[in-house]
């Protein structure tokens, strides 16, 4: 996996159901390394901290081998890195492959894989339409968080060096599917349960469907 590009954003005021919000969303490539702090990118917009940045989503990285399929969907949108509101476009990152837990060395920084994406509106308000959130869910490459375990700077060109393997977990794109799946896969829901790359309130929830 290599960085592609880095990708920050300024807050974008957007209207929803009637109401005037922000959002850090639109997100556009900088050409220059960025850095990746504890609890998130620095000089990127996190507006809802609720949900978007902390330790386990301080940083949000999307597969540039996914903007093809895209590109086909929603061929009238002005295309650049970041449109999916990632911090880092990287080739090659395949979610059926990378684990929950694995940690990577990228440029000084070293990482931890956390949990997919789970799309809100905003996606829909980039991309023009609220048919992408369906559609986003059902194509089940959501790109991923990471945790920062030794803050850093990262650059275009960066390579993924990979330092340890959680295979005694679960790959991102199962955990995507046992995220949005009405019946919860038992097994999956105790590996998930058990990893502390996860955070505690998400672990909490799936617990919650054990039988």
């Amino acid at each position: 996996m290599q960085i592609t590009s880095t990708n920050l954003s300024k807050p974008t005021t957007i209207t929803w159901n009637g109401k005037t919000q922000q959002t850090g969303i639109f997100k556009t490539p900088t050409n220059m390394p960025i850095f990746l702090g504890k609890s998130g990118v620095q000089n990127d917009a996190v507006i809802d901290r609720k949900y978007h940045g902390g330790e386990f989503k301080a940083c949000y990285l999307f597969s540039e081998n996914q903007y093809g399929y895209w590109q086909d969907l929603y061929p009238n949108l002005d295309w650049d890195w970041g449109m999916f509101g990632e911090n880092l476009t990287v080739k090659n990152l395949d979610e059926t492959k990378i684990y929950v837990g694995d940690i990577y060395k990228i440029g000084n920084a070293i990482v931890q894989i956390t949990e997919p994406r789970e799309p809100c509106f905003k996606l829909g308000i980039r991309f023009g339409s609220q048919s992408i959130i369906k559609q986003f869910i059902e194509h089940s490459f959501p790109g991923t968080y990471i945790r920062i375990i030794e803050e850093g700077t990262v650059e275009k060109g960066d390579v993924f060096q990979l330092i340890e393997k959680n295979t005694n977990s679960l790959t991102t794109a199962e955990l995507f599917k046992l995220i949005i799946s009405k019946e919860k896969n038992q097994n999956h829901l105790k590996l998930a349960i058990n990893n502390e790359a996860l955070p505690p309130k998400k672990r909490q929830q799936l617990e919650g469907f054990l039988k």
